[in-house]
């Protein structure tokens, strides 16, 4: 299982589109097995589910995402946790303990301008 993360250095990025990049984990036995850290290519529309997809990831973790971009992901069969926050490791941990469940927190993603609509 592949596991990306939403980041701005070792945080969890508030919206999953915007962010400075992806901490990929891969599991094996609910163990990390690898670490890897790939650069967002840009926010354009419909295009990051696909990105990710090529890359083999099951899961995304963010603070939050768009109505549409969760609709694009459960499209690719990748699992959509929204809501999360703190330290990239720290949040793979918690969900690999099954103490992280997404809030389904959505952002207006028109109206994004350096922070998501907590609203």
């Amino acid at each position: 299982m592949k596991v990306a993360i939403a980041s701005e250095g070792n945080y969890v990025s508030r919206h999953f589109g915007h962010c400075e990049g992806y901490k990929i984990y891969e599991i094996a036995e609910n163990n990390i097995i690898s670490r890897e850290f790939i650069e967002n290519p840009g926010h354009r529309p419909g295009y990051l589910p696909l990105f990710l997809k090529e890359r083999g990831i099951d899961v995304i973790i963010s603070g939050g995402m768009g109505e549409s971009a969760k609709t694009l992901f459960n499209e690719q069969n990748i699992e959509v946790v929204t809501g999360a926050e703190g330290e990239c490791d720290d949040v793979i941990s918690d969900y690999l303990a099954g103490r992280l469940m997404s809030t389904g927190k959505t952002c207006e993603e028109h109206q994004y301008r350096g922070q998501c609509n907590d609203d």
